[in-house]
């Protein structure tokens, strides 16, 4: 490689030499000792265990070799991490989280009091949600482009599985109550993971099952709002296909042309912007700022043409004022505790897996690291806060993190200007939204929801992994037919059904020889592979444990069968020898469990074979 200086940049120049090595020239192998791992005490072996499984990434490791000072600067850094970028915030960053806040607070109004109507919530409530979380994560959370607020499946989970035990329309102070209680104990579950250092629990929703999940809550989201696109007022509260689409059928006749009109308008413009700006990023403030724009334009025309328009429905008065507290609201006893605790862990886990999976994403685009589990502690806490404060369930959303990304966030900043412009809507602006459509919430809606219909993603693990895609099929009818619940219970325990086949039944294969190397590789994969005459070499890619090892027994077994049916249909050498090749997946950690061992070294004795004159074997005694 040689280096050219021009344009005062350096230019690196590759050229690319291939060098042949003769096989007979290749140095043979060198055998090595292996010696066993020093001995350590029984406690000695458990905190190494413990801190490889909670203490992975060593959190304290900053504070070493520190003065008292400089540990005191870091523990609050680390408690709260606004202390991190705060003392070197300037006018620059400032004017950059400006502009991204007030881009992101022109989305989060409409879509604050969508998704409160998607919860059955008062659309206020969906205001207050996008005023005060925002600011406990500033403080807390260490994600820079992480923009929290209400989301659509935690407000469709939330909705779903409360209405199935209190009914919002009948019972609306009650509902009101345990949609608190629900979000109280989301967060204390969410902090609750963050401070044992248990976050990989999130890891068991699989994205094959999420992707099937999170489309099948699009579909039905998106046909729960044909009740606002067509100016039905009998609707169904089921959540499931077949009534949803029973109910739009059987309520024809109250439908509403001018509804009809003026709201699939209204979703055909906010569907051409939201192309406009995955097509062209640059032009992603006509995306931003159409739901805005569209509930503006939609109230002033139903304000000039009340008279001629009164059947299209609004949302009526809004209170004036910031969140009123609700701690004596919360609901720790009676009949339906057990529902709020479910709803909140389920909503929880939802929200949670959302906001981790978004705060990683932007953080490996812009080359910064996102501390898991204090992400899990900052939105635990933001949602116990919130919950005391008129608040249902955040967490940082997709949509918005994008918008604040794009419109140049740099700091967490961005989030304090939102809520501060949610504030001043409502101390001021809310009689505003006396005139404005339900419809246009609804367009709202579908167009945030039809994002979650990710149908590449399905057709690639298609091609990829058959068992997959049936895991994400499953979810998506388990949420389309049965319940948003059944769904995601569906997509949890297929997700652990993959994890524990992955364990109890490792994959195996033949290896082959690779001419003029000594590397040994699987012979259906690289076809210049070649078996080694009298030998058959088996690999095994998977620790052997106590649930695998019979299934290894047996696998082994079918596979000299199927050599020495292959020897006989193709004149090859008798086989002698088996070898098991079990290189880098076998540890001696592994080898503690004395089943495991044991079972090994029967298969290996089960295995063996005599020759008895023919091309048959006896097993060992």
């Amino acid at each position: 490689m040689c280096d050219k200086f021009g344009s005062g940049h350096l230019q690196p120049e590759t050229t690319t030499i291939s060098i042949s090595i003769p096989p007979e020239t290749m140095a043979p192998p060198e055998p090595h000792d292996v010696y066993l791992p020093p001995k350590k005490t029984s406690f000695q072996k458990l905190k190494h265990k413990l801190l490889e499984v909670f203490f992975a990434d060593d959190p304290l490791h900053k504070f070493k070799n520190q003065t008292r000072v400089t540990k005191f600067k870091l523990a609050l850094q680390f408690v709260l991490p606004i202390f991190e970028w705060a003392p070197n915030y300037n006018v620059a960053l400032l004017w950059s989280d400006v502009v991204s806040g007030l881009t992101i607070a022109s989305l989060a109004i409409p879509q604050g009091i969508s998704y409160a109507k998607l919860a059955n919530l008062p659309p206020v409530i969906g205001l207050y949600s996008s005023f005060v979380p925002p600011l406990i994560y500033a403080v807390l959370g260490s994600s820079k482009h992480l923009a929290v607020g209400p989301v659509s499946i935690a407000s469709l989970v939330m909705g779903t599985m409360l209405n199935d035990a209190v009914s919002y329309s009948l019972h609306p102070v009650l509902y009101l109550r345990l949609a608190f209680t629900a979000t109280f104990f989301a967060g204390l579950f969410q902090a609750s993971l963050g401070l044992l250092r248990l976050g990989f629990i999130i890891d068991f929703l699989s994205k094959a099952t999420l992707v099937g999940f999170m489309a099948g809550a699009a579909v039905i989201v998106s046909l729960q709002q044909l009740k606002g696109l067509l100016g039905i007022v009998n609707f169904t509260s089921k959540m499931q296909i077949i009534p949803v689409l029973s109910s739009v059928v059987a309520q024809r006749d109250e439908w509403s042309w001018h509804t009809i009109v003026m709201g699939f308008s209204f979703l055909a413009c906010l569907l051409a912007t939201r192309q406009i700006g995955m097509r062209k990023p640059k032009l992603f403030w006509v995306s931003a700022a159409a739901p805005l724009a569209s509930v503006i334009l939609s109230t002033v025309v139903v304000a000039l043409f009340e008279s001629n328009l009164t059947t299209i429905a609004t949302i009526g008065q809004l209170d004036k004022g910031v969140n009123p507290p609700s701690s004596n609201m919360l609901y720790f006893h009676g009949e339906f505790l057990a529902v709020a605790v479910k709803t909140g862990v389920v909503t929880g886990l939802l929200s949670l897996t959302e906001g981790i999976a978004v705060g990683r994403t932007f953080a490996a685009l812009k080359n910064y690291q996102v501390d898991g589990n204090k992400e899990m502690i900052a939105i635990g806490l933001m949602n116990m806060v919130g919950s005391c404060s008129s608040c249902y369930v955040t967490t940082g959303s997709f949509s918005r993190s994008a918008v604040n990304e794009n419109a140049g966030g740099q700091t967490a900043m961005s989030n304090i200007i939102m809520s501060l412009t949610v504030l001043v809507t409502l101390l001021f602006l809310m009689p505003l939204f006396k005139y404005t459509p339900d419809l246009i919430l609804a367009a709202i809606i579908v167009t945030a929801v039809i994002g979650l219909i990710d149908y590449q993603s399905a057709f690639r693990l298609w091609k990829v992994d058959k068992l997959d895609f049936v895991a994400c099929l499953s979810s998506f009818l388990g949420v389309l037919f049965v319940s948003v619940p059944v769904g995601l219970a569906i997509a949890v325990g297929i997700s652990v059904f993959k994890i524990l086949l992955h364990v109890t039944r490792p994959n195996t294969s033949v290896l082959g020889n690779i001419p003029g190397t000594q590397i040994y590789q699987d012979l259906d994969r690289f076809r210049e592979a070649q078996r080694v005459p009298s030998f058959v070499i088996l690999g095994i890619q998977a620790p052997i444990y106590f649930a695998n090892s019979t299934y290894l027994y047996e696998r082994i077994l079918r596979w000299l069968r199927e050599e020495e049916d292959w020897i006989a249909a193709n004149a090859g050498s008798t086989l002698k020898c088996v070898v098991i090749d079990m290189t880098g997946m076998l540890s001696l950690t592994e080898i503690s469990f004395l089943n495991g061992l044991l079972q090994l070294v029967y298969v290996i004795l089960s295995v063996c074979h005599i020759y008895n004159g023919s091309n048959s074997f006896k097993s060992c005694p």
